[in-house]
């Protein structure tokens, strides 16, 4: 397998190739994950790798700059890991304590949304998340579509180009991150979009949305980054329509710099999904690169988990 994954790497389109070399100089001990997670692409997920590095080419970065946005991102939830595994808690639990170092810093933020991009390919359990909204986007389902939290933008992107809803919104805490998912939308779907989405840099609990309006609301990561994770659910309630296609990812047991509420378990999860009236449709559940679940959950190791939901009757 480990020579599979290698042969991988190598045969990798060239800013790609690049990229990972880069990486691989700067940070050598991070090879095995590289070459693992590598090795699990698709033709078509090598593709949209390509593409994303040369779109960021095309916009001005460097492959230096990209390596360092994701050695960034490697590194501090490396800090926190170690962290998480002496105290047992996040190192911050409330949202002005990340605020200003994290989504209202500038430098930060731009390289974070670039890493966290380059974590759908490069990371196996974000990978898996990615490809679970793939399988459960509504291909004909028409309406309005809205996203909390739309980062770097691939989720957006990935609704307008496979589906057919009749209109896209965003909404997200922090003007770096609107303003990468509107670069990205413009690459990708230039001449293709048949509806601009709306993206506004707002507070989704004080953002003057409609109750009962969206046909899909789509959050992904937010919930680990917010103080009142309930609050966010039942606003999620209010806003989607009865038959609403909902899709929500968080995390358990997994230490980044700016996740400040803890997720222990996931009985947790469907607890606050049933208190808020939500229902869970289908689920999936990844855990820590190499471990099976019971071993994630018995070592406190990180567990992605993203789910399907919909409104209770």
């Amino acid at each position: 397998m480990a020579k599979a994954s290698r042969q991988s790497v190598e045969l990798l389109p060239k800013n790609s190739a690049g990229l990972v070399a880069k990486i691989l100089e700067e940070n050598p001990v991070h090879r095995k994950v590289l070459e693992s997670s590598v090795g699990q692409l698709t033709g078509d997920e090598v593709k949209l790798l390509e593409g994303y590095i040369s779109y960021c080419l095309e916009k001005g970065l460097t492959i230096e700059y990209l390596a360092e946005s994701y050695l960034i991102l490697v590194m501090d939830t490396f800090r926190e890991q170690m962290y998480f595994q002496q105290h047992k808690k996040y190192r911050y639990s409330t949202f002005a304590e990340v605020a200003n170092d994290v989504y209202f810093n500038e430098t930060y933020m731009s390289h974070y949304m670039y890493a966290l991009a380059l974590t759908l390919f490069f990371w196996p359990n974000h990978l898996g998340m990615f490809r679970f909204l793939k399988q459960t986007l509504p291909r004909d389902k028409k309406g309005k579509y809205l996203e909390i939290g739309p980062g770097h933008g691939f989720f957006i992107t990935t609704a307008m180009e496979m589906t057919a809803f009749d209109s896209f919104t965003g909404v997200d805490i922090s003007d770096t991150s609107i303003e990468q998912t509107k670069a990205l939308v413009d690459h990708y779907l230039k001449g293709k979009q048949k509806k601009i989405p709306q993206l506004k840099c707002m507070d989704f609990l004080t953002a003057d949305l409609p109750d009962s309006e969206f046909d899909a609301v789509v959050m992904g990561e937010v919930l680990e980054h917010v103080e009142q994770p309930e609050a966010f659910m039942k606003r999620v309630r209010d806003v989607a329509k009865k038959d609403a296609y909902i899709f929500i990812t968080t995390c358990i047991d997994a230490p980044v710099k700016d996740h400040i509420y803890l997720f222990e378990n996931t009985k947790q999860i469907a607890d606050l999904f049933d208190d808020c009236g939500l229902s869970i449709k289908s689920e999936l559940f990844v855990p820590y690169e190499g471990k099976t679940l019971e071993e994630s959950f018995t070592n406190r190791l990180p567990v992605n988990v993203a789910y399907v939901l919909q409104k209770k009757t």
